[in-house]
């Protein structure tokens, strides 16, 4: 993975100053997303679990039909 990065970033370093920085910007703002992605699914492991015991529970009852696209 490190040959990649580093293929980027000496690609990155061919840009004008400015394109540069717009990706950078990019970047960051897509690893911050990855971060509260990450965290909000930590978080939420009981609600998905009780989710899909709801959605089982449904099914058993054959109140759900399947999906034909």
């Amino acid at each position: 993975m490190a040959s990649v990065i580093e293929q980027a970033l000496t690609k990155l370093s061919q840009l004008p100053e400015k394109q540069q920085e717009a990706i950078a910007y990019l970047i960051l703002a897509e690893i911050e997303d990855e971060k509260k992605w990450a965290e909000n699914f930590a978080n939420s492991q009981h609600q998905l679990a009780q989710l899909a015991e709801e959605a089982i529970a449904e099914f058993k009852k054959g109140k759900t039909k399947p999906l034909n696209f």
